[in-house]
């Protein structure tokens, strides 16, 4: 069984793991606060809270299978080489727990608050069939082999597909719009500090172990961290250089502002 070389490492490995979880989880929030103090969900996008639910819910069942399953331990090493540690820690599954909870909720509050005339795109629902259509068939082949961490490599695939396809809707939104109004610059700089910290926590663990091997070895996490950065910069440019926000004025709070503006955001743009 693969173990620390040392301590200091170790203990960097853990702390930068948990701050990652930490800015990760939080980065959920505003959005969910947003809703309930405006009581409404118009100009959130329903097709990335759908595409995201899917995304968090393959990642955990990586995540938990990988960190809990002695069988898929034992076919990650026999691939990877026994002396490899295994890729995921507690703070992963901890996170993708989280994650899931938080994405449910928030649909659970497009079902109650007012959302207009806004609901999922045909694009996005034939994404998410082709998505499980997939997952099912791969787990009924993995169920006659026992090839789980095969099953654990698609699913693996399929969020970071749905890590790359969620974010074009809000994207795209902002391009008409010529604006980020209704979309938390807060939740894009969490989110980017996270996926550097997650780089980081990667980096440490392979200096230990003198191998970069878990970087392949959970090519998931390595690519939703690569993927999610080159949007948040996106957003980044297009909320500080490109859509700036109007100046605030002295009569309102931070708050005030922020309710104004996702209050006259029109129906979420679709995927096309």
């Amino acid at each position: 069984m693969a173990s620390w070389n040392s301590l200091p490492l170790h203990v960097s490995y853990e702390v930068v793991g948990w701050l990652v979880f930490t800015l990760w989880s939080i980065s959920f929030y505003p959005q969910v606060i947003l809703n309930y103090r405006r009581k409404s969900v118009v100009g959130l996008n329903f097709d990335f809270e759908v595409l995201n639910l899917t995304k968090h819910t393959c990642y955990l069942i990586y995540n938990a299978s990988l960190y809990f399953s002695s069988t898929v331990q034992k076919q990650y090493k026999d691939k990877y080489g026994h002396n490899e540690m295994i890729p995921v820690a507690a703070n992963d599954v901890a996170f993708s727990s989280h994650a899931v909870l938080l994405t449910i909720f928030t649909i659970f509050q497009i079902a109650i608050y007012d959302r207009g005339n806004q609901k999922v795109s045909k694009i996005a629902r034939g994404i998410l069939f082709v998505a499980w259509s997939v997952a099912a068939i791969c787990f009924f082949i993995a169920l006659s082999n026992h090839h789980w961490l095969w099953l654990l490599s698609i699913l693996s695939g399929i969020q970071v597909c749905m890590t790359v396809i969620k974010y074009l809707p809000q994207a795209v939104m902002n391009y008409r719009r010529k604006s980020t109004e209704g979309w938390s610059i807060g939740n894009i700089l969490l989110d980017f500090s996270g996926s550097i910290g997650n780089y980081g926590q990667m980096v440490i663990q392979s200096i230990d172990q003198g191998s970069w091997a878990n970087f392949s070895g959970d090519i998931g996490k390595l690519m939703i961290s690569l993927v999610s950065v080159f949007y948040n910069i996106l957003f980044m440019i297009q909320h500080y250089i490109l859509y700036r926000p109007k100046q605030v004025s002295n009569s309102e709070t931070p708050l005030e502002v922020e309710i104004n503006k996702s209050s006259d955001i029109p129906a979420a743009a679709k995927i096309v």
